[in-house]
């Protein structure tokens, strides 16, 4: 069986997974939305539901897929100590731009504040 990483690497199926993400899709929704021919869409799909990624529900004469976020857990505890650093520095940013007097700097953006 692949990793979490090896099926996840192919664009095609990030993409699926991206639309997942909002509300769950049928075939031909992420067939129109991605371009792609059906017989990839479903090849694809096969290869997340087998992995867990995936689960789909038959309404009517269609199957409608839905993303699985708990499969994404190995990818969340991955990506944690990158998550770390990176809050780390964008934090330092922050506050340096927090100092920074923005009608000195013409091309101060306002920094966001975060929830």
């Amino acid at each position: 069986m692949a990793s979490v990483f090896e099926i996840i690497a192919e664009p095609s199926r990030r993409a699926i997974l991206s639309l997942l993400v909002s509300s769950e899709q049928s075939v031909g929704q992420i067939e129109r939305r991605l371009q792609m021919p059906q017989p990839t869409v479903s090849k694809h799909l096969r290869v997340l539901r087998d992995a867990g990624f995936v689960e789909s529900t038959v309404d009517a004469q269609r199957r409608l897929y839905r993303l699985k976020p708990e499969s994404l857990r190995e990818v969340d505890a991955w990506l944690a100590p990158f998550r770390r650093f990176w809050s780390a520095h964008l934090d330092a940013l922050e506050n340096h731009l927090d100092r920074v007097d923005p009608s000195t700097t013409p091309t101060a953006i306002p920094a966001k504040r975060r929830p």
